[in-house]
């Protein structure tokens, strides 16, 4: 149950962005450009990215919804889980594994990053932008997981999780919310 009682028991981020559409009408816009916009990561990397940075976490909301985006967009099933369980071992390419590894550390230690992880990023062969874009996703991740955790939203079933990818997938980010389609007033 969220920790607001004007809330629903069942309440997640779209509650909070239709009561404050002048802070949240910006902020899926924004999302909208990142997560789908034009960039040399694929939709389904970028997601991939999001989840990975929310299950490193441990935001349970964050990650389920996220990562079934993700393999709505091709990303294969249950990669995330074991990127989680052991990166080493996760079946990722050669190109993607210094991206993910540059992830990690930003979630858990990013005062620990260094201009070494960015130079692992550029030898596998990624231009600037894609590293632009992985620390932005990683970092939208961790603003959306202070947002549910400190409102308290219980995750989502998988199943109810798949149908949201589905609609994100199909309408984007700021289409899901009718309030914001026509931008800020």
């Amino acid at each position: 149950m969220p920790f607001f009682k004007s809330l629903p028991e069942n309440a997640g981020p779209p509650a909070v962005f239709m009561k404050y559409p002048e802070i949240y009408g910006p902020w899926s816009q924004l999302s909208q450009e990142l997560m789908n916009g034009p960039s040399p990561l694929t939709q389904g990397e970028r997601e991939l990215i999001f989840a990975y940075a929310a299950g490193l976490a441990k935001c349970e909301f964050v990650y389920v919804a996220h990562s079934e985006v993700a393999y709505g967009w091709g990303i294969e099933r249950g990669l995330l889980e074991k990127l989680l369980a052991d990166p080493d071992s996760a079946n990722v390419s050669p190109k993607l594994r210094p991206l993910l590894a540059f992830v990690k550390k930003l979630t858990l230690t990013p005062g620990e990053v260094q201009q070494a992880d960015a130079d692992a990023v550029f030898a596998a062969g990624w231009e600037e932008q894609a590293l632009h874009d992985a620390i932005a996703a990683t970092a939208r991740a961790v603003f959306m997981q202070r947002l549910v955790q400190g409102h308290g939203f219980i995750p989502m079933s998988r199943e109810k999780a798949a149908a949201r990818a589905k609609e994100r997938i199909e309408h984007g980010y700021v289409n899901l919310y009718p309030a914001f389609r026509e931008g800020p007033k």
